[in-house]
């Protein structure tokens, strides 16, 4: 069966109107091509051609300076040997005694020894005396005075050449001196083949001697291997520097005349050629390889505008393609239109739209997979990789471990030194993770603002270990970031699958279980147990207890009495929180106290206590009772900028007086952010209220403190008041600080007073006020109004034994 015969396409093609367009333009752009092909074969065509001939005209003036140092060395050479003869003691000798003959004999024999074709001795006015040349004394004397002057003096350095008996000689003119100088040796060394040689030797240049006479045609000396086939050279030059192009036998040479001495109507002179074979052929060379290149331009650009033709009727196709590639979520493929017409443009916008929908699509993955700020993988993407890892590790049965790593106080660099800092320390601690500590396999990855996780893929409990050792150490380097030093120290905690996860999230969740035990522990780094899972679930379970135990009042305000020792009255009250649990019963403080401080609860349980305190002190002023209430402050509570404005509302609320709260600060809570803690202090004493510092001498700068603080009153801790009765040394501590905070124009109270002797003692040294069980233990707010109708102060006196003493 016969194979149907296919369409012509060419034919179709050319038929369609809107292809003729395209076909005329193809036309014009060949035509065009052609043009700017020929113009620039042509115009490189002259510039080479101009570029040869500035070429051979550098090297036939090389030449020419190239014969001139011959010449000149030549001469040197030769002037060094008549110069030898004419310093000859037996040649001046023989021109001393006026006998020609035996000069004539000096002579010869002289000249014989250096080769010379001619001697000739001369008196002081160049007129000769003795010549080896009889005939050709005159014309050696002529051409030697005309290359060197016409003075009779001193002969020049300069070489002379000129022509005897039709031959070519270099002559070298010396005087003989005895010592002054009585004549002149002229010595005539013939031209060889060897100048021409020595020429051809150190240029591309060929040389010919040549002579006339009488202004006839230039015959060429047989001298050197080009003189035969140099014949037709007297035909064509004729001008000094005159360059002529000339057919020697097969080669073409350019041609150059150098004059070289003139004499009695006789001319020397050398013929400089300069063979073009080898011009000619690069000149040739290049000339093809352009046409060449741009035949095939023609072609290339032919083919492709034959191609670009073809295609662009097909762009209206190419565009409907690619709105259904992006219609199927396919971005990545770009618009490809060839077309330059409107089309083009329609395909520029399709191209925009898929670019920016792409960009956002890198993005969004980019959002999704990667930290932004370390450009470590991010959590998502950690736990793609976590969960590939341990589809691996059930395969192969290797362990798989995860390190989570906490960096210690970073909130504090936050807050000390700006958002703009912490970042940056961020990304060192990021390049710290990848600068070497880690193996080949294992990810670093950022999971949220100051937290980092590592895959360690095939490895066990004990490499881990390792692993956060190194860890741990590198990161404890300090950390230069701009002029700023900065120390860093973590918590890490170690979690293994199949031991202690079995998925990606579990084993995730429990090495950051493990990383807070070993930042609570303070050991830096801590391995999973179980147990640790039973105390967070405790401590969470906590947390939410006291959320709501405030929320359902289970809370309760205890109060202990603080009395004026001078007269019994009772001065005020501290405030204490304690926690009436429904199923535990009444939780001691120091069992959640720590823990809500740990947490950040503890501002929850302060601002509990301060509208407690207020609503209590407003009941007892209503019955005629005016008493200070004494509010502990934590560390969290003094970096807390809203206290001031959350306590000034309380007091509005209320209408109470600000003189009726004192905040009773630690020394330990003041200096953890010193500068912060004294912001939020004296905008408290600004508001009008006391402040009193707590536990006063347990710290170890609180001198330093005293005349920083704004304070109108100082707690002697119960520690040296419990002890003070027995012990001589917290005596005079108590003493000493007593004395201390009155010189300071504050106010003293002594908590821990448990016995009459203690009151006493205090009271004897001018202590302000007393707190302890003697007066009364801490008690329900609501009992304390019967406490306080029914108080009477203590009627003691010192013992004997202690009046002695004081």
């Amino acid at each position: 069966m016969s194979e149907p015969a296919r369409p012509n396409r060419l034919a179709s093609w050319l038929s369609l109107p809107q292809r003729r367009l395209h076909v005329r333009i193809v036309l014009l752009f060949l035509a065009l091509l052609l043009v700017v092909q020929a113009v620039s074969f042509f115009t490189i065509r002259g510039v080479l051609e101009r570029a040869a001939d500035r070429r051979v005209a550098v090297e036939l003036r090389q030449g020419e300076r190239v014969l001139a140092r011959l010449l000149v060395q030549n001469a040197a050479s030769l002037r060094a040997a008549a110069e030898v003869l004419a310093a000859d003691y037996g040649f001046r000798d023989a021109i001393a005694s006026d006998d020609r003959a035996t000069i004539l004999d000096a002579l010869a024999n002289h000249g014989q020894r250096i080769g010379a074709a001619a001697v000739l001795y001369s008196d002081l006015r160049f007129q000769p005396v003795a010549s080896t040349l009889p005939s050709s004394a005159g014309e050696i004397m002529a051409q030697a005075r005309a290359a060197h002057g016409d003075d009779a003096t001193e002969p020049g350095d300069r070489p002379a050449v000129g022509l005897v008996d039709g031959r070519p000689y270099q002559l070298i003119t010396v005087a003989v001196r005895a010592p002054r100088p009585i004549g002149y040796v002229t010595m005539g060394f013939p031209l060889t083949a060897r100048l021409v040689e020595d020429l051809g030797e150190l240029t591309p240049l060929k040389l010919v001697l040549l002579q006339r006479s009488d202004g006839g045609t230039w015959v060429p000396l047989h001298i050197g291997p080009y003189a035969t086939a140099a014949q037709p050279l007297g035909k064509v030059l004729d001008v000094a520097a005159q360059r002529v192009t000339v057919r020697l036998g097969e080669d073409e040479h350019v041609a150059q005349l150098v004059p070289l001495a003139s004499s009695g109507g006789q001319q020397l002179a050398a013929a400089m050629l300069r063979p073009l074979d080898d011009v000619v052929t690069e000149f040739h060379r290049l000339l093809g390889w352009l046409l060449a290149i741009s035949v095939a331009g023609v072609a290339v650009f032919a083919v492709g505008s034959l191609a670009t033709a073809r295609r662009i009727t097909e762009p209206i196709k190419s565009l409907s393609e690619s709105a259904r590639r992006l219609g199927a979520g396919d971005y990545g493929t770009p618009v490809a239109v060839s077309s330059r017409d409107e089309v083009s443009v329609l395909a520029q916008s399709f191209e925009v739209m898929r670019t920016a929908i792409h960009e956002r699509e890198e993005r969004i993955r980019r959002l999704a997979y990667w930290d932004a700020l370390t450009g470590l993988p991010n959590r998502a993407q950690l736990l793609d990789h976590l969960a590939a890892a341990l589809d691996q590790a059930a395969q192969t049965g290797e362990p798989c471990a995860v390190l989570m790593l906490d960096l210690d106080r970073f909130k504090l660099v936050n807050d000390a030194l700006g958002h703009g800092f912490g970042d940056r320390l961020l990304q060192a601690v990021a390049q710290r993770l990848g600068s070497g500590v880690l193996r080949g396999g294992d990810i670093a990855a950022r999971l949220s603002s100051d937290e980092f996780a590592v895959l360690m893929p095939a490895s066990g409990a004990e490499t881990a270990r390792k692993v956060a050792l190194r860890l741990r150490q590198n990161l404890q380097q300090p950390l230069a970031i701009g002029d700023q030093a900065v120390d860093v120290s973590v918590g890490i905690g170690i979690a293994v699958y199949p031991d202690d996860a079995q998925t990606a999230e579990q084993l995730l969740g429990r090495a950051e279980i493990a990383m807070y035990a070993a930042k609570a522990q303070f050991t830096g780094l801590k391995a999973y147990t179980p147990e640790l899972e039973t105390a967070q679930l405790a401590t969470l379970s906590m947390l939410t207890e006291l959320q709501a135990a405030i929320e359902n009042d289970h809370l309760r305000l205890y109060l202990q009495p603080k009395v004026a020792l001078a007269d019994g009255r009772v001065a005020g009250v501290e405030a204490l929180v304690r926690w009436q649990h429904p199923g535990r019963g009444l939780v001691p403080p120091g069992l959640f106290i720590p823990f809500a401080e740990q947490t950040g609860f503890i501002r929850s349980i302060t601002a509990w206590m301060i509208e407690r305190c207020i609503a209590c002190g407003k009941m007892l002023k209503e019955m005629g009772e005016d008493v200070e209430f004494a509010i502990n402050l934590s560390t969290r509570d003094l970096l807390d900028h809203d206290l001031p404005l959350k306590v000034e509302r309380l007091l509005t609320a209320h209408g109470m007086a600000p003189d009726s709260i004192c905040m009773e600060i630690t020394e330990s809570a003041v200096m953890d952010d010193p500068e912060r803690a004294l912001a939020t202090i004296h905008r408290l004493r600004a508001m009008g209220l006391s402040l009193s510092i707590d536990d006063f001498g347990t710290g170890y700068s609180s001198l330093a403190y005293l005349k920083r603080l704004p304070l109108h009153q100082l707690k002697i801790d119960k520690s040296f008041v419990l002890r003070m009765e027995h012990d001589r040394a917290d005596e005079k501590i108590v003493r000493s600080v007593i004395d201390l905070a009155h010189h300071l124009d504050l106010e003293v109270v002594a908590e821990g007073v448990e016995t009459e002797q203690v009151w006493a003692m205090l009271r004897h040294w001018g202590c302000d006020h007393a707190q302890g069980y003697f007066v009364a233990k801490p008690m329900p707010a609501e009992d304390f109004p019967a406490w306080l109708a029914a108080w009477q102060a203590p009627q003691v006196r010192l013992h004997t034994e202690f009046s002695d003493t004081l």
